[in-house]
């Protein structure tokens, strides 16, 4: 993935937020606050868990492909969002992320 994808999907993504964040509003009267992002993150990353044991066919369940593909994306946006509200820069903390761990394995 080059540069400009990474930097087309946090702007994706973050247009996607504010518009979940305008439904909030609408429903609850105030938007998600960082930690419920976080909390509704973690549901996701569970449910990977749970879609990956039933893809490896290890639980029983429907239409795992789909949703397994779905949690993973929705589980990368949701990063990019947190990522976003704590002021933190996503590609940076990937990039030295990536630099410090090839540097530990090498």
């Amino acid at each position: 993935m080059e540069e400009s994808d990474f930097s087309s999907i946090i702007e994706r993504s973050k247009k996607l937020r504010e518009a979940y964040h305008k439904l909030e509003r609408q429903h609850h009267g105030s938007e998600w606050t960082v930690e419920e992002d976080a909390l509704a993150f973690l549901t996701d990353a569970g449910l990977v868990g749970r879609h990956t044991m039933s893809q490896q066919e290890r639980w029983p369940a429907n239409n795992t492909e789909n949703e397994l593909e779905h949690k993973l994306g929705e589980c990368i946006w949701w990063l990019v969002i947190l990522a976003d509200r704590m002021n933190i820069d996503i590609k940076e903390a990937t990039e030295k992320f990536l630099t410090k761990t090839e540097k530990l394995i090498k």
